[in-house]
């Protein structure tokens, strides 16, 4: 009966011979492709040989090319082409261009100062962690999850390429942290910053108060309420169809990413007091610009051009009458969490408030997937009976 092969990436009795220059240690391996080949390594003594031998099994990896990897590479190749893996996916549409920013960066300034020469036997679990934990400490829980995800990344590569056996980042302890509670703006603090930002000379030639309520009429995220141009207004109507998201991508400057998810893809129906701005500033544009209101187009909050605004600088120039104005803890986001509880206050069901949010995954209403394209016109009437916002 024939002797059964040997497992997969593993080898048969080691042998050694004394030779005219010291000792040969030769062994049978069975490499990742099927095929038993024989593995020799030399030393001084039986001992070294044997010793390199083993080293050289433990690191083997197929011939013809099956990896250019070993456990031998240091982990800063394989993050190179990780990296390129997260360009192409950038270039298919399968990833945000701001993804790959945010890691490229992080990549850059953490991940490879600490873990770049190393080799990719040598990466542990331990090493990870503790790197992981270095990050948490001096800059933020959430870049130390950033660092975590590229150190998965790397590892998952080394895996496929049979460089590691287990991916070191999977055995690592959670990283939590403690979240800030949400807050929205009460009805007296929304009334009295709206009032100081209708008087704030600044404030107004940036667009902040039609900005401001655009925000706290459609709970629209800071780039997806930037990234609205006229096409995607139906005026008489009363709707806006979503338009994707602005972000600023490195190479390619201001750009609409097309969302985060599909439930992002919606339409909302807007209250009456949201029409009636918008058609003030439609006829406001048309007089900046020089053109007749039929030939307004382009973003609706556009830059001084008529192009895309950049969503950094207008965050900077909320940051500067925020301070003026006595509230320097809301942002554009708070206008959101203002929409989700004026909505919730109304009595519109978990699901319908993550509609119109564009929740995916609604664990902040409703722990289930949202798919609906077009949401409920309570919202808009729930929105259209707050007074604060009204010019």
């Amino acid at each position: 009966m024939p002797r059964p092969p040997l497992p997969l990436g593993t080898h048969g009795k080691i042998r050694c011979y004394r030779t005219s220059s010291g000792w040969r240690a030769v062994a049978k391996y069975r490499d990742f492709d099927g095929v038993t080949r024989t593995v020799e390594r030399t030393g001084s003594t039986k001992g070294k040989a044997e010793r390199n031998l083993k080293a050289e099994l433990r690191d083997r990896q197929t011939p013809a090319g099956q990896s250019e990897f070993s456990g031998n590479s240091r982990f800063r190749e394989l993050a190179s082409w990780w990296l390129s893996e997260v360009e192409r996916a950038v270039e298919s549409g399968s990833r945000s261009p701001t993804t790959l920013d945010t890691y490229r960066q992080r990549l850059e300034s953490l991940v490879l100062p600490a873990l770049g020469e190393l080799r990719m036997r040598e990466i542990t679990t331990l090493r990870v962690e503790q790197l992981c934990q270095t990050v948490r400490t001096n800059q933020s829980v959430d870049s130390a999850r950033t660092v975590r995800n590229i150190v998965s990344g790397v590892c998952s590569l080394a895996v496929r390429h049979k460089v590691l056996s287990a991916n070191p980042t999977r055995e690592m302890a959670p990283l939590e942290g403690r979240k800030k509670p949400s807050r929205a703006l009460e009805p007296s603090e929304m009334q009295d910053l709206l009032d100081k930002l209708d008087q704030d000379e600044r404030a107004i030639r940036h667009d902040l108060p039609d900005l401001a309520r655009w925000y706290a009429g459609t709970g629209f995220r800071t780039g997806e309420a930037l990234a609205v141009h006229w096409h995607h207004l139906d005026l008489d109507q009363g709707t806006v169809t979503w338009a994707g998201n602005l972000i600023r991508a490195r190479g390619t400057g201001n750009m609409i990413n097309q969302g985060k998810t599909e439930v992002s893809e919606r339409s909302l129906p807007l209250p009456e007091w949201l029409i009636t701005m918008l058609k003030s500033r439609l006829v406001m544009l048309a007089e900046r610009f020089g053109v007749p209101e039929s030939e307004v187009a382009g973003p609706v909050f556009p830059n001084t051009e008529g192009g895309l605004r950049d969503k950094h600088n207008t965050g900077a120039r909320w940051r500067e009458f925020r301070e003026r104005a006595g509230y320097p803890w809301v942002t554009f986001r708070t206008f959101r969490r203002s929409v989700a509880t004026i909505l919730d206050d109304a009595g519109l069901s978990a699901r319908q408030i993550a509609d119109q949010l564009g929740h995916s995954k609604v664990s902040t209403t409703q722990d289930v997937y949202m798919g609906r394209k077009v949401t409920s016109r309570e919202a808009a009437e729930a929105l259209n009976k707050v007074t604060w916002f009204e010019q």
